[in-house]
């Protein structure tokens, strides 16, 4: 499925609006009773300002695009924000041990999915002539902290220790219900980086 598809796709074809729903849909400019086509919201009129650049990160020989789910899912693995004076921010969405076709590798072994989450971030950073020495910021998401935060622990500083990073990103750990009960970690990256001549 192609993205283009997958926003031109009803979410809910045979949907029944509460009367509460209706009036919010309503109020944003979408019809109140049917899904909303595809760039029906106009963007803002008379912004007077330019919008921030930016682009989706994609890495399709490891992980594919939520779009592609059999269930799509609305977004990005991650965005590229260019900004004035040659900075740039990448924006890791969520990741965790999927593979290409949107499958989750490795069910119930905890160490095998930290570090195909290490590689599906690092193979996105790549495709942006980015490395882990731009990742200023981490959001770590368990499942289960109290059992596997010290594998995960143990994994993120060898990884760390390998790439040399010093200093190593800011980070926050977190107990949470992912979205797939197979998955077991889960972890979102901030990095920066200055454009070449930029």
């Amino acid at each position: 499925m192609t993205k283009a598809t997958f926003f031109e796709t009803p979410v809910r074809a045979d949907a029944r609006y509460s009367e509460a729903e209706q009036a919010e849909r309503r109020m944003l400019g979408l019809p109140p009773d049917a899904p909303a086509p595809y760039g029906l919201i106009d963007e803002l009129p008379g912004l007077g300002r330019p919008v921030v650049r930016k682009r989706a990160i994609r890495a399709p020989g490891v992980l594919n695009e939520a779009c592609d789910y059999p269930q799509p899912v609305a977004f990005s693995r991650g965005l590229r924000v260019d900004l004035e004076g040659g900075v740039s921010h990448l924006l890791i969405s969520g990741t965790a041990s999927v593979g290409a076709n949107g499958e989750t590798l490795y069910p119930g072994d905890f160490r095998a999915q930290c570090w195909r989450t290490y590689r599906n971030i690092t193979t996105l950073l790549r495709a942006e002539n980015a490395t882990w020495r731009d990742i200023v910021r981490c959001s770590c998401y368990l499942r289960d902290i109290e059992r596997d935060y010290a594998d995960f622990n143990e994994i993120r500083t060898e990884f760390f220790q390998a790439l040399g990073l010093d200093p190593v990103p800011a980070s926050t750990g977190i107990q949470v219900r992912l979205c797939r009960s197979d998955l077991l970690v889960e972890i979102e990256a901030h990095a920066i980086l200055e454009r070449q001549g930029g």
